[in-house]
């Protein structure tokens, strides 16, 4: 059931930045930044678990996975108004993310 729950919750919130995105992409946007799937999923591994320490281990390292998807949403931006075809844009971005989510990770290991 907690698991339905969950299911049903991530939908709403994808469906709600959507729906919000059709009146204002500036709302849309301010949704989407904010970590809103993070705060929810650290919510459910604390209910699961109660280890706070867990919780503090996560919220550090989503902090370092966060650095490398930025380029990514200046990236897109640019190549949709440079008229690019979305897909293959959002497929550049994703690669290119790919490879700085490596380069974080190699740069994490080393220190």
């Amino acid at each position: 059931m907690l698991y339905l729950i969950k299911t049903l919750i991530a939908a709403l919130i994808i469906v709600a930045v959507g729906e919000v995105s059709r009146r204002s992409s500036v709302l849309a946007a301010f949704l989407l930044a904010l970590p809103i799937v993070s705060i929810t999923a650290l919510v459910w591994i604390y209910i699961d678990s109660k280890d706070k320490v867990k919780i503090a281990d996560i919220s550090y390292e989503t902090f370092w996975y966060v650095i490398p998807t930025l380029p990514m949403f200046v990236l897109l931006s640019w190549m949709l108004r440079n008229d690019y075809n979305f897909y293959i844009a959002l497929f550049i971005c994703c690669v290119l993310t790919a490879g700085l989510f490596a380069v974080t990770q190699f740069i994490l290991t080393k220190f």
